[in-house]
């Protein structure tokens, strides 16, 4: 058998939008298989169609040699066909083992009683193979992202897959446990299981796969053998244009101190916190996952309450009792969970881009439609977000372009200092170039950025500084001479940086 999968002549629309024509792809056995292209160009339409959740409009499918078309994940997965989505599938309130066999529930006999030794046992060496030891029994909210989706590669795993779908699998984990993952597909491929890689990250993808294909709106462009190929290629395949620098160049003028925090603390996790922010610069806020990183900008947002500490704008102590009283005092959030609490996916580009800024649509009270319509048209233009129009859903709209109307509804009226976290997750090449663009437009302006991000060449690429956060303390404060992978993971890990302590 050459290939487990082979997928060709696909076509698929939704109403009038064609997503996908004549698209191919093939995987052989103990491969691991990019699929790349920018957002929207097809890639988990494929991969949906594939498994079942989508019916192809034209195509065939063969799986093991045979035709085939799924009619849902379920059968799919019968035959060894497993995809882990960008969004997890974990349910927050139930425990990593309910998680682990979520409808597929081990019980006594047909009574209903669940056997949970036994499940926990399995949980236990299905993580175990992944190196990754998380108690069964607790309940999966209390983990990180990163573990969640280690829970979802372990149920993969369980389900004795050949077929391994991975959409954007490291997007929200740390290095280390990259590491750890980039063990088990090894580990994987040489077991003859075939991995579909689908990731932005050029640096895993030259290092973790053995081929690459590309689709670029819709269409196959065709498949290239990752040793035999280069980044420039690939960006060219994915884009249809050269994207020049990734990193914009930076021009801004650092100014005086706009933000600073000393001794913060949450009575927690968190203890004296202390940094600053200049107007118009960018500072980069690197850590493990889980050292506290979102849980410091929480506290300046007011999202969650301090303990002690106190926070300085512009010189003037603050008090930030909660996120309104951070919006008035010029802070703007976007969150690392831009599905849940950056947009209201339900509602409309346009209703989207007005929410944080009802006091220029609305003088008196009354939002004016004039006003509005005025102003998402002025927005969708100069952030170049892509949308049929300005009352398209926010949730059918691809990644990278949920992210700039993330950002860009703040922007109608200009903050004093724009909290980021992890502002390009999930988001391909070109978008990722446009949001560093805001980024670096609006420090021109003279706003202070904050970005708190695990993507290592990010922070080295648009950082003017750099704050290291490791076990919920500042582990090291880099200048931008000191900044490079080395000093940013030595001090992440506990190591001591340079700079202050």
């Amino acid at each position: 058998m050459e290939y487990l999968v082979e997928m060709s002549g696909i076509s698929k629309s939704f109403s009038t939008v064609q997503v996908l024509k004549d698209a191919a792809f093939r995987l052989k056995p103990g491969e691991i298989h990019a699929l790349m292209g920018e957002n929207g160009a097809g890639k988990s339409t494929l991969m949906k169609i594939l498994t079942g959740v989508y019916k192809s409009d034209a195509g065939v499918i063969k799986v093991k040699g045979r035709e085939m078309a799924f009619a849902d994940p379920t059968e799919a997965e019968r035959y060894g066909v497993a995809i882990i989505h960008q969004e997890l599938n974990i349910i927050p309130k139930l425990t990593v083992a309910e998680n682990m066999f979520l409808g597929r529930q081990l019980t006594y006999g047909k009574t209903g009683i669940l056997r949970e030794k036994e499940m926990a046992r399995l949980t236990r060496e299905y993580l175990g193979r992944l190196n990754v030891d998380l108690d069964p029994s607790a309940p999966a909210e209390t983990l990180s992202i990163g573990q969640q989706q280690m829970i979802e590669i372990g149920k993969a795993l369980s389900k004795k897959a050949e077929v391994i779908i991975m959409d954007e699998p490291t997007a929200a984990l740390t290095d280390r446990e990259i590491e750890a993952l980039f063990r088990i597909m090894d580990q994987l491929r040489r077991e003859g299981v075939g991995i579909v890689y689908i990731s932005h990250r050029m640096e895993e993808i030259f290092a973790i796969c053995d081929r690459i294909s590309v689709l670029r709106d819709g269409a196959f462009l065709g498949t290239e053998t990752t040793a035999k190929t280069t980044v420039e290629h690939i960006v060219r395949l994915m884009v249809g244009r050269e994207i020049g620098e990734r990193y914009p160049a930076r021009k801004s003028v650092i100014g005086k101190e706009r933000l600073r925090v000393e001794g913060l603390s949450d009575g927690r996790n968190l203890k004296d916190i202390h940094f600053s922010v200049k107007a118009g610069e960018i500072v980069g806020v690197a850590g493990l996952m889980g050292a506290g990183r979102t849980e410091i900008m929480r506290l300046l947002f007011g999202a969650d309450r301090k303990k002690s500490g106190d926070i300085y704008i512009d010189g003037q102590k603050v008090d930030i009792k909660n996120p309104a009283s951070a919006i008035k005092a010029g802070i703007a959030f976007v969150t690392e969970d831009r599905k849940h609490q950056g947009l209201l996916l339900d509602m409309s580009v346009r209703e989207n881009l007005s929410i944080s800024n009802y006091d220029q649509i609305a003088p008196f009270g009354i939002i004016s439609n004039g006003k509005e319509q005025a102003l998402s048209q002025q927005m969708i233009k100069r952030f170049l977000i892509k949308a049929r129009d300005s009352e398209q859903t926010v949730k059918s709209l691809s990644g990278g372009n949920q992210q700039k109307i993330a950002i860009g509804k703040w922007l109608g009226k200009l903050p004093r200092i724009f909290i980021l976290d992890e502002p390009t997750r999930g988001v391909d090449v070109g978008a990722k170039k446009e949001i560093y663009s805001m980024m670096n437009e609006l420090s021109e302006q003279g706003v202070a950025i904050i970005m708190v991000s695990s993507d290592l060449p990010e922070v080295l690429g648009v950082s003017d500084r750099v704050v290291v956060v490791h076990e919920g303390r500042i582990a090291a404060e880099l200048s931008k001479e000191q900044i490079n992978q080395e000093s940013i993971m030595y001090a992440a890990t506990g190591g001591k940086g340079h700079g202050h302590q």
